[in-house]
This record gives structure tokens, sequence and C-alpha cells, in this order.
């Protein structure tokens, strides 16, 4: 009876050999076409309905993408799901999510210098980078997806044999990874020149593989395939009336680069091969807000060829791989982490970047705060990329921490207009530049200066001065000077313009509160003169002498300092001025603001205000708060209402009037009005305002030297203004 038992199993095993072996090895060719490359994931869902088996898989840019996951492990419906839910505008930008960004950055928002900024090197030379954008939410969003391939250095080992194609940017060469750290080959596939930076693996710097092979079809061959199933997704020239926008020019020059190559790759195809062409006319590179109709497409082209396909058709179905099960299990993509290691050839101390992650030892790979820490330090400004990866160890696993300081200097000249006019003569513009030298010690000190000219002169710099690696903790001295025109104002009218010009210096001790707040106390003096300059020069003029002790909270969790749509931004200072520390007069201040927003789909609504107080009694010049302009006051000029104390409550409202772009390459357009309400007097009553109501419209555009807004305001004091401000509004 064993006999015949062995006989059989002899014979089924026989058998299965011969039958596997008259079955063509099958391999899937992807390629390059950035959102058009979506389309992939609908075809693979069609194979696998069909039982296509598939044996090798090759990729280029987006077919690396869509490739590298599902030969990785991830199922169809978890590459569909990834398509349609993920924040495509966030992965390809490189700025983190501002709530993960480090408070002081944040607080770099709040002046009105453009966004982009120019960097320089230790010898002084100007830094330019290597592409506009960097890769590192996109590398770090690879990353989380592929922890669980961490250790898997041959790409034959994953649950379907992988190969993923680049291009030696300094050669012209074909570069096919067959191994290494897989998330880093996919990034190079995709990395479109001058777009993405490129990335550099050992030695040699690569950009996207559509450039020399975008439909590796050989590639596919050399891993001993018989057949090919290859899917087309590359996109048509666009005739000359079509070429209207600066996107529409990239569109064009990538399709230009990569059509030759593909169009020699197709000629290849044998008459058992299979070339599966998703219709995707009216759909661009960069049409991310359609991945549904994209993905939609790709299935309906595999489904119609599914006569053709029947004869790849084989038993055995992907999912009953016992590499894609394993490699689809939830607890391989999160290891238990043993140990911490980091990698950093910065300025800055390899404990500033320890401090920053949070996870935990012995316990399972925290994906969500191991994101938001990558995005907290890379926020700090000091690191070109920074990314991670999980490394076996006969100890367990250790998380490697990989920080690059930038090779295009860490010091940062920013450049700023503001240009404010009332459309009566009456009108304000400020040049600004703030120059931030980073990474002074291990601990990470700054020395920031800035510089404004215009309207409004000022002068302030400030060392900043970490006492812990974890940031937590800093002392802050600053030197500062300005001067400033501001109105005199008798039984509610103005009498006089003066001539107010401060100087003083400081010194804080803070605690910085996570991302969101910051607390400073802090000590400091100043002194000024106010001269008449407009008016009767009869009136006097004076000098005059503070001493304070100060405190300050700031809170901010915005997600967009300029057009928020969700979070809050709190801002309250206390200030005690003494003459013992050379303060004229005995006296107290304080000022509370605050703005919260509500969005829901393009509408958004801020409620907040500011309310000012001057406690006992003192000269009113020097201790004035300022309202009026655009939404802080509508109607009246900007700063032009003053008094010792205000208050201001007020409603904003704004929709966005465009669509979201997938691409950095983003210019909102908003309509909104507000709603106000406000007053300012003196202890004195030498001057009330009563509360005055006010409202504007506006229009609005986010541009990259920041927000340019009309609006015409008014108010029941009989006060109407058109405003036009380019720099920040709110």
């Amino acid at each position: 009876m064993r006999r015949v038992l062995l006989a059989l199993t002899l014979l089924l095993t026989t058998c299965c050999a011969v039958a596997d072996a008259a079955r063509p090895r099958v391999g899937l060719v992807l390629s390059g076409g950035a959102a058009r490359g979506l389309a992939h994931i609908g075809v693979l869902k069609a194979l696998e309905e069909q039982g296509i088996h598939i044996d090798a898989i090759a990729g280029t840019s987006m077919g690396a993408v869509i490739g590298g996951l599902y030969a990785s492990g991830y199922s169809v419906e978890e590459l569909e799901k990834l398509a349609l839910t993920l924040d495509w505008r966030q992965a390809l930008s490189d700025a983190p999510a501002r709530e993960d960004v480090p408070f002081r950055r944040k607080q770099d928002d709040r002046d009105f210098l453009v966004k982009q900024k120019l960097s320089f090197r230790d010898d002084g030379s100007l830094g330019l980078p290597l592409g506009v954008i960097q890769g590192q939410n996109l590398a770090l969003l690879l990353e989380s997806l592929l922890v669980h391939t961490s250790d898997t250095r041959d790409f034959d080992r994953l649950g379907i044999p992988f190969r993923a194609v680049a291009t030696d940017i300094s050669t012209g060469e074909k570069v096919v990874f067959r191994k290494g750290h897989l998330p880093q080959a996919i990034r190079a596939s995709m990395s479109i020149p001058a777009v993405f930076a490129p990335v550099e693996v050992d030695g040699r710097l690569l950009v996207d593989g559509g450039m020399v092979d975008n439909i590796p079809v050989d590639v596919a061959r050399e891993m001993g395939v018989d057949r090919v199933i290859t899917v087309d997704i590359g996109t048509p020239l666009r005739s000359r009336k079509e070429l209207t926008t600066v996107v529409d020019v990239l569109n064009q020059s990538v399709t230009l680069m990569t059509r030759r190559n593909s169009e020699a790759q197709l000629a290849t195809l044998g008459p058992d091969d299979i070339l599966v062409q998703p219709p995707l006319a009216g759909y661009s590179a960069t049409d991310f807000s359609h991945a549904r109709e994209v993905i939609d497409a790709g299935y309906r082209a595999a489904t119609i060829l599914q006569a053709r396909l029947a004869t790849l058709r084989r038993d055995a179905r992907p999912g009953q791989d016992a590499e894609l099960v394993q490699a689809r299990q939830p607890g391989e993509r999160r290891p238990v982490i043993t140990r911490i290691q980091v990698e950093n050839d910065s300025k800055v101390g390899d404990e500033v970047i320890r401090r920053q992650i949070r996870q935990e030892l012995g316990e399972p790979l925290d994906l969500a705060r191991l994101q938001a820490d990558m995005g907290t330090l890379y926020g700090l400004d000091y690191f070109e990329q920074v990314h991670y990866r999980v490394v076996k160890h006969k100890d367990g696993n250790i998380l490697v921490i990989s920080a690059r300081g930038k090779r295009n200097g860490t010091d940062y000249l920013r450049l700023g207009l503001n240009l404010s006019d009332d459309m009566r003569g009456g009108g304000t513009y400020n040049l600004g530049a703030s120059y931030r030298v980073n990474g002074l010690n291990d601990l990470g000190a700054e020395w920031l200066t800035r510089a404004q000219i215009g309207s409004q002169q000022v002068l302030y710099s400030e060392f900043y001065q970490p006492l812990d690696y974890g940031s937590r903790y800093f002392v802050a001295p600053y030197l500062a000077a300005s001067a400033q025109n501001i109105d005199a104002v008798l039984d509610n009218d103005p009498i006089a313009e003066y001539r107010l010009q401060r100087y003083g210096y400081g010194f804080n001790l803070g605690r910085q509160i996570a991302n969101n707040g910051e607390l400073r106390l802090g000590i400091g003096q100043e002194w000024g003169e106010a001269d008449v300059r407009i008016g009767d020069r009869r009136l006097p003029s004076f000098s005059f002498s503070n001493g304070y002790y100060e405190a300050k909270y700031s809170f901010d969790t915005l997600d967009n300092v300029d057009y928020p749509h969700e979070g809050e931004d709190i801002k309250l200072t206390v200030r005690q001025f003494d003459p013992s520390l050379g303060a004229d007069d005995r006296y107290r201040q304080w000022e509370l603001s605050l703005d919260k927003a509500f969005s829901r789909g393009p509408d958004t609504l801020v409620l907040g205000g500011r309310y000012g107080r001057t406690l006992d009694s003192t000269e009113v010049v020097p201790s004035s708060f300022q309202l009026g302009g655009a939404r802080q006051l509508s109607g009246f000029r900007e700063n032009s209402v003053a008094g010792q104390n205000i208050s201001l409550a007020r409603a904003i409202y704004y929709r966005r009037m465009t669509q979201r772009s997938f691409l950095p390459l983003d210019f909102p357009f908003y309509v909104g009005a507000s709603l106000e309400r406000g007053r300012a007097w003196n202890r004195d009553n030498s001057f009330d305002s009563g509360y005055i109501n006010a409202g504007s419209l506006f229009v609005s555009f986010d541009t990259p030297l920041g927000p340019l807004d009309f609006s015409y305001g008014l108010n029941d004091a009989a006060e109407r203004a058109l405003y036009l401000n380019l720099g920040r509004t709110f």
C-alpha cells in the first residue's frame, strides 16, 4: 500500500512539473506616465479576475510604483484605495503638513516675505537645487508603504520578481535595479529631470527611466519570461493650440523624451505578446483628480482582451502565492523596533535628530507617528532629505534614521514686498528681507536678522540658542529698532501725524510646546522719540524710555497661515513697565488676538478678533494699539485708528473658486466677505471712537509673492476705501 501511495505521489508531482513547464512564463511591463499610470491598477484587477498569473514585473516611473507595490504584496484593492484617497499634492511636494512643522519655522510664515528663499553655502556662494521638488514627501510615502521590504535586497525574492528602470543623468545609460533598497529604486525611476531632484545611488545621479526605456519590454525578457503583457499608457503629443500653460509644456517635453524609445520597444513585441492600451484621451499626466476614471479605463482595456488573455490563464492565482500571502499580513508591515540608529552628515548633532523620533523601543513600528516626526525633522530646514529604513539584525529590527545635510546651503535669504492702497491717495509699502544662519552649533542655534524699509522701517536681530537637544527650552537675546507714522486724535478727529521711532533690546527665556506653541518670559528696554511730521508744529514732541517684564504665549494650529481652512491661532502678550528697569511710568498692558477657521468643502469661515488694554495712565502715543485697514476695521486707512485700548471682533468668509491642483504649482482664487465691529479709546477719554460696524468684499489670489488681495471696505462712520494688498492679508 505504501508503495502505491509513493507511486501516486511521484506521478502527481511529475504531472504538475510537466504542466508547469508547459505553461509560458508571463512578464508584465508597466510603462511610465504619471497620473495616467493609475490605469495599471485597473489592468491588474482585470488580470486577477481572469486568473492570469504574473511571473515577473518590469516598470518605469509610475509603472515602477504600481509594479513595485504589487510585487511586494499589495493587493489590487489596497492599490485602488491608495490611489483614490492619497493627497497627491502633498505627496508630490516637499513641505511637510504644517501641523508637523516646528513652531519656530511656522513663525517664518508670519512675515510678508515671499514663500521661496535663496540658500547660501558656507563659502558664501549661492546654492541652487537640482530639482524644483526634492521628493521628500514622496520618499517618505514610499518608505512607509514598503517598510516590510526594508531587508529584502534582492528583488527576485519579492512575492513577484521585479525590476525598476532609471537613467544615469551623467552618462545617459540605462540603470536596471535588480537589487538594493526598493523605495529608493522606485523613487529614482520616477525622478522627472528638473522637476524632481535626482537620486544618488552608489555615486550615480539617477533620474526618470522614461528617458531611455519608458516601456521596458527588454528588461522583462531578460527576466526569463516567455510572453509579455505590455501596458502602454504613454501620452500623445499635443497640438500647438493645446499648449497653453507651463504644465502643458512640461508634459509635452516629457512626452518627447519618451516617445522614441517607447516606439522602439513596442516594435519588439511578437504575435504571442499582448499589448494593452487603455483609452486615456483627455487625461493628462497631472490628472490625479480623475484617478477613478483612469483606473476604470485600464480595467476596460484589459477586459476587452479577455479572449487573448485566456491563453495565459493558470490555476494558481497571485493571492495564493505563499510569498504574497505572507507579505500581505499586517504584522509584516509593522516590525517591532529594538534599536534606533542615526546617520547624519549635517551641521547639527545626532542627538537633535534622535530626540525628534518618538518611536518606543520594543513596540511595533508606529508609521503615523514616524511620518509626523520625519516631517518635523525636515521642517527644521537643516536637511536636504530625511528618510528611514528598517534593518533586520540578529538582535532585532533597527530603525535607521538618515539625515542628509543640504548641499546647496543652510543659510537663507528671503525677500518680501507688501503694498496697500486705499484708492484715495493713502498708500503704504514695505520692502523686507530676512537672513537666517542655521546650525551654528550641535544644538541647532540660529541667528536671524530682519530688515524692512518703506512706510514702516524695522531692523531686528535675534540669536536663538536651544538649551537641550530636543529644542524644548531656549534663550533668545535680541536687538530691535523701528520707525512708523501714527495719528494723534482729539475729539475723534486727527490733528497731526507723528513720526514714532523706537530702539531697544531684550532677552527671552522660552519653552516650545510641541509643534504648536511657545511660551516666552523676558525682560527688555526701549527708548525713542515722537516728533510732529504733519500738522500743527506747536504740538509737543517728546522722548520716552521704557523698561519692562513680559510674557508671551503663542499657539498656532492653522493649516495655512494666509488662507486657513482649519485650526486656530492665539497670541497673548502681557507687559509690566517698571521705573526700576528704566521706564518713565509704571503701567501694564496686555493684548490678546485669536482666529479660528472652520471649513466645509470649498467654503471657509474664520471667527476671531483682537483685544488690547492699557491698565494705567501713561503717554498716549508710545502706548497705543492700532486698527484700520482691510478686515482690521474696514473702510479706514491702514493703522489709522489708534488708542490705548482697542477691541475688534470679526467674521471672515471666503470660498475657493478654483479646483485644487495636484501639483505644487497651484494659484488658488478666492472670493469672500467680512463683518467687523471694533472700538479704540484712550484711558483719559481724550479719544473714543465708539463701536464701529464695518464690512468688506474681496477677491484674492494666492501667489508665490504672497496673497494678492482686492477689497472694498465700508463702515458706519461714513468711511469708504478700496484696498490693494500684496502680502499677508488676515
